[in-house]
């Protein structure tokens, strides 16, 4: 099914002297991850990713005391925290002690940067430093995360993850050419951070997928095939800009999947024959923050929220043998994190994050995706926990 896969853009690609950073934050930084790429097809037919870059502090501490990078009043600055008051254990944030709620803070500032590929993505055409996206609002004062790109008709859409201590929201941009893009600003607000926009429309109405958080959930009856917890949900918009929930619930969790027990969004839903596409990720409880696979769904063309095939099996897998050449840089491992797919003849032209660290895309054959697969029964044991 998988016909090609291959890391394109690492963090020894980017060029740090040309980011939105350089020369505003009074401390060495370093690129801790280039990776959870959006994906788009350009009018003339390269691919373009948009690349998120995490920069992060070489040093993060020194004289005694933990730093943050955050970007306020048109410049970034650097908020120290004592080290007997936090939790350093975690290469990407620290935590502090002592709340009723997990508090965190990051020693990196995530910024987006546009990257040409050739058609096939077997080359970069262009990086385009230029067209960078970084913080321009007070709700993205921490840092722009993991763009998700849709094709609608005329216009490309973007969603991404902003960050700040008021909210973790999701905000749109738009563009005419993928290449410049306007911030339409907060779409959904706190903790829904995997939104997905088909890319179609379904009667007249724009349709996205959602993944809102929360610190408890309700169980389903002992005897239910669905384990509770955060779920892809669905919502419609009349103009992609104001979003409502809809009443349907969408992709969740399976008993019969134990290496899904926590999923959320991965590619912006496309439409084949039999249905939408949708590839979303799962995660295995494993230690730590679990390992990340992709999964696939066929979703109903007029009917979104009902699933009519799929594969219990993961589509796409961590491979560690495409982080070997960069193995010196690797903080994590185990994780792959989808984030766009294009149509690339015959095959699906498939992007993600691996490890936290790269882009990888992976073209695979569309034919593997059509077929129907078992779909989950409901008369099988109870979720263990």
């Amino acid at each position: 099914m998988i016909l090609l896969d291959r890391l394109v853009f690492t963090p020894n690609d980017v060029d740090l002297s040309r980011s939105p950073l350089s020369g505003r934050v009074d401390a060495e930084t370093y690129v801790l991850g280039a990776f959870n790429p959006g994906l788009a097809r350009l009018a003339n037919g390269h691919l373009l990713l948009m690349v998120r870059v995490a920069e992060a502090l070489r040093t993060p501490i020194w004289n005694g005391h933990v730093h943050a990078i955050r970007w306020a009043d048109e410049c970034y600055r650097l908020d120290a925290w004592p080290l007997d008051a936090v939790d350093t254990s975690d290469p990407r944030n620290f935590r502090r002690y002592g709340q009723d709620w997990p508090l965190f803070g990051l020693t990196s500032l995530s910024w987006l940067l546009p990257v040409e590929l050739t058609a096939e993505g077997d080359a970069v055409v262009a990086v385009h430093y230029d067209r960078a996206i970084a913080p321009i609002a007070p709700y993205q004062c921490y840092g722009i995360e993991d763009a998700r790109i849709a094709r609608v008709g005329d216009q490309y859409l973007m969603t991404a993850c902003a960050v700040s201590p008021e909210r973790q929201c999701t905000i749109l941009y738009s563009s005419a050419d993928a290449l410049d893009w306007q911030l339409e600003g907060i779409v959904l607000d706190h903790q829904n951070k995997d939104m997905l926009i088909f890319q179609g429309l379904i009667g007249s109405q724009y349709w996205a997928q959602t993944r809102p958080l929360g610190d408890g959930y309700f169980t389903y009856p002992p005897d239910s095939p669905w384990c509770a917890g955060p779920s892809i949900n669905l919502a419609t918009s009349p103009d992609a800009r104001h979003w409502k929930p809809h009443a349907q619930p969408g992709i969740r969790p399976a008993v019969a999947m134990p290496t899904a027990v926590r999923i959320g969004g991965g590619a912006p839903p496309i439409l084949t024959p039999a249905g939408w596409l949708s590839l979303w990720h799962g995660v295995e409880p494993d230690g730590g923050v679990g390992i990340y696979r992709t999964y696939w769904s066929l979703l109903d063309r007029d009917e979104p929220w009902r699933t009519i095939a799929g594969g219990n099996a993961p589509l796409i897998e961590p491979v560690p043998t495409l982080t070997d050449p960069i193995k010196i840089l690797m903080y994590l491992d185990n994780i792959v994190f989808t984030t766009g797919i294009v149509e690339a003849g015959d095959a699906w032209m498939v992007a993600s994050g691996e490890a936290d660290l790269a882009c990888r895309l992976t073209l695979i054959d569309k034919r593997g995706l059509t077929s129907s697969q078992p779909i989950i029964s409901a008369s099988i044991a109870p979720c263990r926990m």
